[in-house]
């Protein structure tokens, strides 16, 4: 297309802005929360009628056997495909449709999609249903402004990307809708603003780590093995050896913000003892040494570093405390694993989106790394396509945040630079 047919196309989303506005507060009002997993059908559904009423080709996919799918809460996902006028590359945008829990002090109601002040606000707002309504309103805009593009538009709804994605976007990987044969450039509308570019993300290693003891009552310790001192020993081997080792660690992926250009590992939890009683019990608890004592770890590693050594480096770690303490005794529980994933600069989706960024906000874009996973990884991984990014409007500090928002203006610029990606590839 030419300049004078990109200017078209621009001015074509801004006049959708109030349907934008729309579209956003609908899905707000739909409160998807995970877990549990509530309301998934019926946002596949709002979002199916809407699309097929548009041309789409509409499928529902619910992950059978995925984690946390069940009858009461099933994981159910949303495909939607535009054909055009003859063969060519298939554009994906996929956003995830479940948000996380409310938490505490709102001062908006968290599902009332309130407008004020240039912004939407709600649960889910930045992250990511304005970026999916954006989406989905720069895809509509480009297959009705140019209606003889080659090639296929697709949008994807998919579920528990909060949770790991396992009953979303890695189930569908699974089942061959990104294999690079049938989808070639993937835009995921994660809140990285809408100037930034995400190439990828650095890796996540979780475990479960118990020391185990000896139960004895509590008024004789000596006669039992307490589980929780020898955690306590655990964490102040952390604080003396792990936590220096892995702030010296850097990488020269360009991850955001800067504190997260180090290693880290964030303690997720701690359980030991006697378990908390509901609310209205009104008794003392028993007198007892405990038994057992557990944290969870979050520890995210950089492209730089091998799995086997930041496993490795955990491992040394209790094995310097066991040699210290004559009857410590431990387990190592690994619950996931997630490879650092980065697309190459020269990507065919990257060149074309920072043209677009370029020609909509008039200065060449950043390039980013996530501190933390998204969907990228299984779309990588399991579906072994790589021309993949997330790109999209809103700032991420604000996402999980009471009052969480999303700028207008900037899901408007996003759908514009989404609608001349859609042009640039299948429409020249």
């Amino acid at each position: 297309m030419d300049g004078m047919a990109w200017h078209g196309l621009e001015q074509a989303v801004a006049a959708r802005r109030d349907e934008l506005v729309a579209l956003t507060r609908d899905l707000i009002r739909i409160p998807t929360l995970n877990p549990p997993g509530l309301n998934y059908r019926e946002i596949c559904d709002y979002l199916a009628a809407r699309l097929s009423a548009r041309g789409f080709a509409v499928q529902m996919i619910r992950a059978h056997g995925a984690p946390a799918d069940s009858a009461a809460h099933p994981r159910w996902n949303m495909i939607a495909r535009h054909e055009g006028t003859g063969p060519g590359d298939c554009v994906h945008f996929n956003g995830h449709h479940d948000v996380v829990e409310v938490g505490h002090g709102w001062s908006v109601d968290p599902f009332g999609g309130e407008v004020r002040d240039g912004r939407v606000y709600g649960r889910g707002a930045c992250d990511m249903k304005g970026g999916l309504a954006a989406a989905i309103i720069a895809a509509e805009t480009f297959v009705d402004t140019c209606p003889d593009y080659r090639g296929a538009v697709e949008i994807s709804a998919t579920a528990d990307e909060e949770s790991g994605g396992y009953g979303g976007v890695a189930y569908l990987a699974e089942q061959g809708w990104f294999d690079p044969a049938r989808v070639q450039h993937v835009i995921i509308p994660e809140p990285l603003n809408k100037d930034r570019i995400c190439l990828g993300h650095r890796g996540v290693w979780w475990a479960e780590i118990e020391t185990k003891g000896r139960i004895a009552h509590g008024s004789m310790p000596f006669l039992g093995d307490c589980a929780v001192r020898h955690m306590g020993a655990v964490l102040a081997e952390m604080e003396a050896t792990l936590f220096p080792l892995l702030a010296g660690k850097h990488t020269d992926m360009p991850v955001v913000p800067e504190g997260a250009r180090s290693s880290t590992l964030n303690i997720n939890a701690i359980h030991g003892g006697a378990r908390e009683e509901p609310p209205d019990y009104t008794g003392l608890p028993a007198p007892c040494v405990p038994d057992r004592c557990r944290i969870t770890i979050d520890r995210r590693f950089l492209i730089e570093e091998d799995i086997a050594e930041v496993k490795r480096e955990v491992t040394a770690l209790m094995e310097r405390v066991k040699a210290r303490r004559p009857s410590f005794d431990y387990d190592i529980h690994e619950l996931f694993e997630v490879q650092p994933s980065m697309t190459d600069r020269a990507a065919p989706v990257v060149r074309t989106v920072a043209r677009a960024i370029e020609h909509v906000l008039g200065h060449v874009p950043d390039y980013v790394v996530s501190p933390g996973t998204y969907d990228q990884k299984h779309i990588d991984r399991i579906g072994r396509l790589k021309n993949c990014i997330a790109y999209g409007p809103g700032i991420l500090d604000l996402a999980h945040q009471p009052d969480e928002w999303v700028g207008i203006d900037d899901m408007v610029d996003s759908a514009k630079v989404m609608a001349l990606t859609l042009a640039d590839l299948l429409a020249r």
